[in-house]
């Protein structure tokens, strides 16, 4: 079982550590252990009610209201919530639920009914990106085991080569890209959505996957020829030189343009020149693709 303490409830739920503190005393929905120094800390099923209480009381319910219900008739009421917003936001904390209490089942069942609905690129967007950001919170402050991490990536890692396999494009693009990660980086999420979506607009993918040497992507380039190369930088590791990597990657690819994106690029201060362009956010690469 894992525990979490009330940042770790309030950055989840969006709910102010004050505020539960408040609720805490008035209501009784929240009943907190203690440790041995006296620190409060909340287990898997208080974190499952504090989500759905934050999710009801955002749409309407009265706080004393939502006190009084079962635990069924809060799920019932979640259920009947109308907006799409609060629809999205109820799955992701799903998903958030299954993870912690590894039921991979559920997890991919969700997602499944939910790509049947919307698709793959709404499931993308709509649930994994914030489900994505929760678990890096949990990350963050060290209360979601790495094995937990690991399950559900790779979950959405086969949901999306599925979606890529599946993928039928109307039109078809002279355009090639070849994507890939460097040596350490192994992260492989945002680059499936890369493929993903330039699939779907018909362009041709040399797809290279994770942990590649620079000099094996030289040989690749020089017998393929595409058009671009899109690298896709989540995190590298703390031995990680961002000038030494863009200066290697240039002299090894040249001169085809380069396509970074990812949370990497943010921090990077420094005046970057053709043949490199920065995708800051998600926006920028799909504007990217869409331009092919």
């Amino acid at each position: 079982m894992n525990s979490f303490t009330i940042k770790d409830l309030s950055n989840l739920s969006g709910i102010k550590a004050h505020t539960l503190r408040i609720w805490e005393q008035r209501y009784n929905f929240l009943k907190p252990s203690r440790s041995f120094t006296n620190i409060r800390y909340y287990s898997n099923e208080e974190l499952k009610t504090i989500l759905n209480i934050a999710l009801l009381n955002k749409y309407g319910f009265k706080i004393s209201h939502i006190d009084k219900m079962s635990v069924d008739e809060m799920s019932e009421k979640i259920l009947l919530l109308n907006q799409s917003e609060a629809q999205q936001e109820r799955i992701v904390n799903d998903l958030v639920n299954n993870m912690i209490s590894m039921d991979m089942d559920a997890f991919s069942a969700t997602l499944d009914v939910y790509i049947s609905a919307k698709g793959l690129e709404k499931m993308i967007m709509n649930v994994i990106f914030p489900f994505l950001e929760k678990i890096g919170i949990l990350w963050l402050t060290n209360h979601i085991n790495p094995a937990q991490e690991h399950l559900v990536s790779n979950m959405v890692r086969q949901k999306l080569i599925a979606g890529i396999e599946n993928c039928k494009p109307a039109l078809s693009s002279a355009k090639k890209v070849l994507l890939f990660l460097p040596e350490g980086e192994y992260h492989e999420l945002g680059l499936l959505f890369i493929h993903f979506l330039l699939k779907r607009k018909g362009v041709g993918v040399i797809y290279m996957g994770a942990n590649l040497p620079l000099e094996d992507l030289a040989y690749v380039t020089q017998h393929k020829e595409p058009d671009y190369i899109y690298c896709h930088l989540t995190n590298m590791g703390v031995n990680f030189r961002f000038d030494k990597f863009l200066f290697n990657l240039e002299q090894q690819s040249r001169p085809i343009p380069i396509i970074i994106s990812g949370k990497i690029t943010y921090s990077y201060e420094k005046k970057i020149k053709p043949p490199v362009y920065f995708k800051r956010t998600l926006a920028e690469s799909m504007s990217f693709v869409e331009s092919l």
